[in-house]
């Protein structure tokens, strides 16, 4: 797949829609999978594919091959491009939170839930603690990183999360009793 993508992002650089429409192909699983985390449903998650490819394509000529992997900088920006999409839907309210309760999480409940079903779940979540959720829990951003990509404090953050984790743990556990 490496040599293919040394051979696809220079003829993408250049503007062949051929090569554009290769890479598409090439990274749409990748790419819907990431959008999937953040969208509340499909039609959203095509919607964040749709404006992510075209900046990826815009911006194709300043990927650097040595300072970074393709994959890497493709899942970038479609998470940029999510959380541009949660912006426009929701206010993000910042709190200044210093201490925040972690709530018990039963993880045998969890052990018995499929992963789509707990999805299902996150995208019920309000679109912030949606965000913070899936940023930290699933995509592994620090608070701070989180608090830098939504503009809110790193206390906000840290609620948000906990928010998200009563939420899911009280939903979990009427789900499995």
């Amino acid at each position: 797949m490496e040599q293919e993508l040394d051979n696809i992002i220079p003829e993408c650089r250049n503007g062949n829609r051929k090569a554009q429409a290769q890479l598409y192909k090439m990274f749409y699983g990748f790419a819907m999978t990431i959008a999937m985390r953040y969208a509340t449903d499909e039609h959203e998650a095509a919607d964040i594919l749709g404006h992510a490819f075209v900046k990826m394509f815009r911006s194709i000529h300043a990927f650097d091959a040595n300072k970074g992997n393709f994959h890497g900088w493709v899942k970038k920006i479609i998470i940029n491009e999510s959380l541009d999409q949660i912006k426009l839907r929701s206010r993000f309210v910042s709190l200044e939170i210093d201490a925040v309760e972690e709530p018990f999480v039963n993880n045998s409940i969890i052990e018995k839930t499929d992963a789509a079903a707990i999805l299902q779940l996150v995208r019920q979540l309000s679109p912030a603690t949606h965000a913070v959720f899936v940023l930290y829990a699933i995509d592994g951003y620090t608070h701070k990183e989180i608090s830098t990509q939504l503009n809110i404090s790193e206390g906000t953050s840290k609620w948000h999360l906990s928010e998200a984790r009563k939420i899911l743990q009280k939903k979990l556990t009427t789900i499995n009793i």
